[in-house]
């Protein structure tokens, strides 16, 4: 089943309708808030497939926070079947972060570069994303969409992917998460995926994940199997 619609498009104009929106507002000298943060892991996963070819990747990014609206950009190494020549994926994001009925929202875009990609490849594209969260008791628990109108790679695909993510902490510095997600791609590239996994905290800017990621489509290539991936990332 193909999606026709854009779900994105409209989870965004039904959050914008609601009335219960709440802004936090800005003391006149609050000034942004910056972040900053690197990491190292065995494979660089992307909604369940390695962006890598199952090797390893260092990525780093920044953030920015004015209030409830944020930009950022991150960037790491990448590698994909058949093309030796793109080597890295440089990611650029904004949005706005209200407060809705206890719901945390992110509502943004996120724009997807390449460099040194092959004449003609087309990887680069933006998708429009709408999330919420929100704790309840000791759990966290939420949801996400995103859509593109033109998804990665020349079939100009429109692409919708939806998730349903959870986590917990069930003792100190302890965090176990996972995620169930979807990619429709107008095209015969459907499939879901889906991740588990323990993030320990080691210091207060330090912190290591190991997860397993898999989907449902090993017919799609390698890259799209079953794997164990652990990371390490600082954040300052």
């Amino acid at each position: 089943m193909r999606l026709s619609l854009r779900p994105a498009i409209a989870a965004l104009s039904l959050i914008a309708a609601s009335s219960a929106i709440t802004v936090p507002a800005l003391a006149q000298d609050a000034g942004p808030q910056w972040a900053f943060n690197v990491a190292g892991t065995s494979d660089y996963v992307f909604r369940g497939v390695s962006q890598t070819e199952e090797d390893p990747a260092i990525s780093g990014g920044v953030d920015v926070t004015v209030g409830s609206f944020y930009a950022g950009t991150w960037a790491s190494n990448v590698a994909f079947p058949g093309d030796g020549d793109t080597n890295a994926e440089i990611d650029l994001y904004g949005g706005f972060r209200p407060e809705v009925a206890g719901w945390n929202l992110d509502l943004g875009v996120v724009g997807y570069l390449y460099t040194s990609q092959p004449n003609g490849a087309d990887y680069d594209y933006v998708e429009l994303k709408a999330a919420a969260s929100r704790a309840i008791g000791p759990a966290t628990v939420g949801a996400a969409v995103y859509y593109s109108p033109d998804f990665f790679g020349a079939a100009e695909d429109e692409a919708t992917y939806v998730e349903a993510n959870a986590a917990i902490s069930p003792a100190d510095k302890w965090t176990i998460s996972g995620a169930v997600g979807h990619q429709f791609v107008s095209s015969a590239f459907d499939y879901t995926t889906w991740n588990l996994g323990a993030a320990y905290q080691l210091t207060s800017n330090l912190a290591v994940d190991v997860r397993y990621h898999d989907t449902d489509e090993h017919d799609f290539g390698d890259i799209y199997g079953s794997r164990a991936v652990a990371s390490l990332k600082a954040t300052f």
